[in-house]
């Protein structure tokens, strides 16, 4: 098992300056080595299942209870944005550096002349796009075979998901770089805080992610069965704060980051 220490004294190469002088935030070649990494074959099962197996749940209760705004609610709530889209969350988000990190391939590429903020920022755009294609898209289909998105249900869950999908992806790419647990560690915070804790227990519900996005996708519904546990302006804020505080962290530990052959 591979481990972690800090750099050593001598300094790396200095990344080359963009055109501008301005840090650059995506790096083509990186991105199409995440993007390789998180479709190979194993995460692409993991990322196609959940989605196909909320769509046939989701195509069995309508034909079964028909079209009703209540039960679309729930099951979108329940399954697609609380159970769902963390696990997504954890696979794309971890998967996009934490099994380099784990078997040294992260070596070669922190050697290379490219800034680690340019390193962390195009993993978590390409840990972003990957989960909102796997989980904000399905999330609309299931919503319109629920109920034909009904006081606009489907269009709310599916702004919740993707709004969420960005700080997920941001708080489990930061669980990549600092653990080698990553996996575990992201499946009890998903699992146990955002799916049960999260909905379960009013004061922790203010901690909760989903029910920050909850605030964002509630603004799009009509009615009041989308709702949140927290205000828009607070959702919003909070949103924001742990994505950038995550991305920031997760870069600065990747600059001391220094992967080591196993014992």
């Amino acid at each position: 098992m591979s481990t972690t220490s800090t750099l050593p004294d001598a300094p790396p190469a200095k990344p080359a300056a963009p055109r501008g002088g301005r840090p650059a935030l995506y790096h083509p070649t990186v991105a199409r080595l995440t993007w390789r990494a998180l479709l190979g074959r194993r995460r692409a099962l993991m990322l196609f299942g959940l989605p196909v197996l909320m769509l046939v749940i989701c195509a069995a209760v309508r034909g079964l209870a028909g079209a009703d705004d209540s039960t679309a609610n729930d099951i979108l709530q329940g399954f697609a944005l609380s159970s769902m889209l963390p696990l997504l969350g954890v696979i794309a988000g971890t998967g996009a550096i934490g099994p380099e990190i784990d078997d040294g391939a992260i070596v070669y590429l922190l050697a290379k002349p490219i800034r680690r903020s340019t390193i962390i920022c195009t993993k978590l755009l390409v840990s972003i796009g990957i989960t909102i294609a796997f989980s904000a898209i399905p999330t609309l289909l299931a919503g319109y075979l629920l109920n034909a998105n009904g006081q606009n249900i489907a269009v709310a869950y599916a702004i919740a998901t993707a709004v969420a999908s960005v700080t997920y992806s941001a708080i489990f790419l930061l669980l990549g770089v600092i653990t080698r647990h990553a996996v575990i560690v992201g499946l009890v915070y998903a699992l146990v805080w955002e799916t049960v804790i999260g909905n379960l227990v009013p004061g922790a519900q203010t901690l909760s992610v989903q029910q920050w996005a909850l605030a964002v996708g509630a603004k799009a519904a009509h009615g009041d069965l989308v709702s949140s546990a927290v205000s828009l302006p607070t959702g919003i804020v909070l949103l924001v704060a742990v994505t950038v505080l995550a991305t920031w962290y997760a870069t600065r530990r990747l600059r001391t980051l220094k992967p080591v052959g196993d014992e």
